[in-house]
């Protein structure tokens, strides 16, 4: 079943054969879409009324992420505030919520960047619902562009938006709490990249793992006050806002797709399931956690030979693993057990 093929000299590799690989990959040579094994779930997860008599605050809450979550705790019994700088948009969002859900929708306009109109709104708030029991920092922009074109205005436009806005939110309202003598469950949304980086949108990336840093921290500082902060990377999700802008041709879902180890985009709604058990008592003693959210896309990008799932025979199989040998630079020697790999520069065939 073993078949050696070799390579230029230094390098020794041992591919499979056709059968053998057949049966090792199972579903990955396959003709069925394996996208078929993971639909995404319908309806809300929680228990009904799981946030009665509970107040939610989410910025960027009239699109989007945001209302989907507003739409899944508001079915949950939630009395939601949304909160973002066009206040039409989020007019008619609370309208559709509240007429779907029968649950009080309250729209605050809120220009995050500016903390005197963050503590404004909070007032607000405060006179309509009193504060909040859960606070959901979404609002965020993006844009691509290569770094080397960055502008200072550019960078701060998103910076603003993203890191000082999360935080004069979650200051102003902490604070409060505190002076209160009330817990909350606070929740960022981030994305994967915050954790690797990404070209072509570094103030988002920066930005996003500077959020990330500000919820670890506080999740270690305020937990005596009963605060408890978390954190979802959503990787692809297809919302009308986020796709316009960083993917107004559509070329590049496909490649997307394709990353993705369960074959498709996400769901607003299934991310909002996720929001809503994370923000509510069955996650109470869940505090500095970071949710991947990407179908595995993130821990597909990292492995070198991850890219061998899509083999689908000996031929195709040569080609990769010589690619892959050419760019790491070390031998690779399979012994008779499928089981037992040796990476030892070649060591026990010289010896």
């Amino acid at each position: 079943a073993w078949v050696r093929i070799l390579g230029p000299p230094s390098f020794c590799v041992c591919g499979l054969s056709q059968s053998w690989f057949h049966r090792s990959a199972g579903l990955q040579s396959g003709s069925a879409p394996h996208s078929q094994l993971f639909p995404p779930a319908e309806g809300v997860m929680l228990p009904p009324e799981s946030f009665k008599n509970r107040v939610v605050f989410i910025t960027g809450g009239g699109t989007g992420l945001g209302r989907a979550m507003a739409t899944v705790l508001s079915q949950l019994g939630a009395q939601c505030v949304i909160a973002s700088r066009k206040l039409d948009v989020l007019q008619q969002t609370a309208e559709d919520i509240c007429s779907r859900t029968g649950n009080k929708v309250h729209a605050l306009q809120c220009d995050v960047r500016d903390p005197q109109a963050v503590s404004h709104c909070v007032d607000q708030m405060t006179s309509l619902t009193g504060l909040p029991d859960v606070i959901i920092n979404n609002a965020a922009g993006n844009f691509i562009c290569p770094s080397e074109r960055l502008s200072p205005n550019a960078w701060k436009s998103i910076t603003d938006i993203v890191l000082n806005g999360t935080a004069f939110v979650t200051l102003e309202l902490g604070k409060r709490l505190i002076q209160d003598q009330r817990g909350a469950s606070f929740l960022a949304i981030t994305t994967i990249y915050a954790e690797s980086g990404s070209g072509f949108v570094a103030p988002s990336a920066s930005a996003k793992a500077g959020v990330e840093a500000l919820y670890k921290s506080l999740a270690a500082e305020w937990g005596r006050y009963g605060h408890r902060f978390n954190i979802i990377q959503p990787g692809p999700i297809k919302t009308k806002g986020a796709f316009s802008r960083l993917d107004p041709t559509g070329k590049f879902e496909k490649g997307m797709i394709d990353r993705i180890p369960t074959g498709r985009l996400g769901t607003p709604a299934e991310l909002a399931n996720l929001a809503a058990y994370l923000s509510s008592d069955y996650a109470s003693w869940i505090s500095g956690a970071v949710m991947r959210f990407d179908g595995g896309e993130y821990v597909s990008m990292a492995g070198e030979f991850n890219d061998l799932r899509r083999v689908s025979g000996t031929d195709q199989l040569i080609s990769p693993l010589i690619s892959l040998l050419l760019y790491s630079y070390m031998n690779i020697c399979v012994s008779g057990d499928p089981g037992s790999v040796e990476n030892d520069g070649g060591y026990d065939q010289k010896h």
